[in-house]
């Protein structure tokens, strides 16, 4: 099944190099003649592959991939990591058994609305892509349990994210967020949150999610940490405090932060009466 995985790879790889326009072997090879159809990987590849359960073709220049990849019935598990795609391969979403997809590190900024057809996949990751907008279309994912959409640009999450009600672990790390998004908070089932690396100020208590189990909120400019149940791991500033002292931490900055727009207030007003 390795072997056959292999050949797969070096296939599309060759097809997509093709159909790229890139030469394999020698790139500074001048083609004088007329210009060929591009090679299609033959039919019977596929063919005999289609018991194949697990595809890696990460790392591999990819920016394409072949009509005939949904061939492959039974495929569970599919990595496209670390490629060149900017736009989310079609034939991806023919594949019926497909549970665990890898698509990191590409260049991707959107994800088509036949994604839902995917209605197995339980894992999906989109982690350092150009996502500027949470896409919805990941909201119809019933089965889904694991989302990894960190290091994009992403400042907010949709409400229809609650309609997943599987989610266990949701992953944010490095995005744009200003606050903790709100629709977590209905979210009870979610065992881990990861918000680290954004710009979030306060965090709300999440005692009552009774799921949680982990909370990274690091390297964001809080003003406070997040008030968690018995058990919960928490990392990130005041992680080791008790409640609190983080409680008292807040009402001083709190009040710090009144008393210097008070001032300021104060010192405009004196500036006008003079």
């Amino acid at each position: 099944m390795l072997l056959r995985s292999v050949e797969v790879c070096r296939q599309i790889r060759t097809h997509s190099a093709v159909l790229g326009g890139r030469a394999e072997g020698n790139a500074t090879r001048q083609d004088t003649g007329p210009k060929q159809p591009p090679a299609a990987p033959p039919a019977r590849l596929y063919l005999c592959l289609q018991e194949l359960l697990k595809l890696y073709l990460s790392d591999n220049k990819l920016s394409s991939l072949p009509p005939e990849l949904k061939g492959l019935r039974n495929l569970q598990l599919l990595a496209l990591d670390f490629n060149c795609f900017d736009e989310f391969p079609d034939s991806v979403c023919r594949l019926p058994q497909l549970s665990i997809l890898y698509l990191g590190n590409n260049r991707l900024y959107s994800l088509p609305s036949e994604l839902r057809n995917l209605k197995e996949l339980n894992t999906l990751w989109l982690e350092t892509n150009c996502f500027t907008v949470f896409p919805k279309v990941i909201c119809e994912l019933s089965n889904l349990k694991t989302l990894h959409l960190g290091y994009n640009q992403i400042r907010s999450l949709p409400e229809e994210l609650k309609q997943l009600q599987e989610l266990k672990s949701i992953w944010l790390a490095g995005n744009q967020l200003t606050e903790f998004p709100p629709v977590l908070l209905e979210m009870h089932c979610l065992a881990v949150i990861d918000v680290d690396r954004n710009k979030i100020r306060y965090f709300p208590g999440l005692s009552h999610m009774e799921g949680l189990k982990l909370i990274i909120y690091d390297h964001n400019p809080c003003v406070n940490a997040p008030v968690v149940g018995e058990g919960v791991k928490r990392v990130g500033r005041w992680a080791d405090s008790p409640d609190p002292e983080i409680e008292e931490d807040f009402s001083k900055v709190t009040s710090e932060n009144n008393a210097e727009v008070t001032e300021e207030g104060q010192h405009s007003e004196e500036q006008q009466d003079s």
